[in-house]
């Protein structure tokens, strides 16, 4: 069995992976920006504004990523674990920003259609940089998960609809250079914007619903329960419906435990520790509130 990573060990781990993210958005917006002012396609152009918001993405969900790790201190008892849904506010917003840009740039092009020069060479660059979004985009959605980082998840989320966005980009421009039907140029760029408007929706839902202290995934509250049931099994004791907090990375799980009235503050104190352990071994990194009640009395 693996053994988990310390809080200090992920961190590091996930900075790697977000400067990884941070070199990608940068060679592949040159790329990009490249096949823009070659070809002249505002295709291009909408393709290399998504790479630009990759870029200024990385930097935030970078910075995030170190709050997030910081430890708790006299302000913030719980930690700094929401830090990571603020980088996925960010970029979710600099979509729409791009989107904005966008689809003004395609009517524009739209209302004046332009042929294009060297599409050949526009298409070689996209391709290469596709390739680069698709290999870390699949990287940081599974070290994302692994890890239950939101701010890799968000990330690779975007990177892989970007190598969608430059898929269609390219096939858009392909079929410019071989009918030479200029219109089609702005109305590849307007479906990138409009594409990249649901995902920074997406984003920005994902994010609201996590800051307003959304509950633990299913799984982990089976995870939770199924260590429940097993005292249950195992004791005269009854449990709260088990209440739990998201916070980025931060599980807290909330436990009322009812015990026999007679039992000592000892036994029931002994009891507790041995369930915050089983919890914290199904759950790593959970931090466990238990709150201990005699028999006849409502939880509150």
């Amino acid at each position: 069995m693996t053994t988990p990573l310390s809080r200090q060990q992920e961190h590091r781990l996930l900075s790697r992976f977000m400067l990884l993210s941070l070199a990608a958005a940068i060679v592949t917006m040159a790329l990009k920006a490249g096949a823009a002012v070659i070809t002249g396609s505002v295709g291009f152009l909408s393709d290399a504004l998504e790479s630009g918001v990759n870029l200024v993405a990385a930097v935030v969900a970078l910075w995030a990523l170190r709050v997030a790790a910081r430890p708790r201190d006299a302000d913030h008892h719980f930690g700094h674990g929401k830090a990571e849904y603020l980088s996925a506010l960010v970029e979710g917003a600099m979509i729409f920003v791009a989107a904005t840009a966008i689809i003004w740039s395609a009517v524009e092009r739209l209302m004046s259609p332009a042929p294009l020069v060297q599409p050949g060479v526009g298409l070689a660059l996209s391709t290469a940089a596709a390739g680069v979004n698709l290999v870390v985009g699949v990287t940081l959605l599974r070290m994302g998960r692994r890890h239950r980082s939101v701010t890799l998840v968000a990330d690779g989320k975007h990177l892989m609809t970007d190598v969608w966005t430059s898929a269609g980009v390219i096939v858009g421009i392909s079929l410019v250079a071989l009918t030479d039907w200029y219109p089609l140029d702005p109305i590849v760029a307007l479906a990138v914007g409009v594409n990249i408007l649901w995902t920074g929706y997406r984003l920005l839902r994902g994010s609201m619903s996590s800051l307003l202290s959304a509950a633990l995934p299913e799984q982990d509250h089976a995870a939770v329960n199924a260590v429940l049931d097993r005292y249950r099994s195992e004791y005269p004791i009854e449990f709260a419906p088990l209440r739990t907090v998201e916070s980025g990375r931060q599980r807290l799980v909330f436990v009322v435990v009812t015990v026999p009235g007679e039992w000592t503050v000892q036994a029931a104190h002994d009891l507790a520790d041995r369930l915050e352990e089983d919890i914290d071994a199904a759950l790593p990194h959970t931090e466990t509130f238990i709150h201990v009640e005699p028999a006849g009395t409502s939880a509150r």
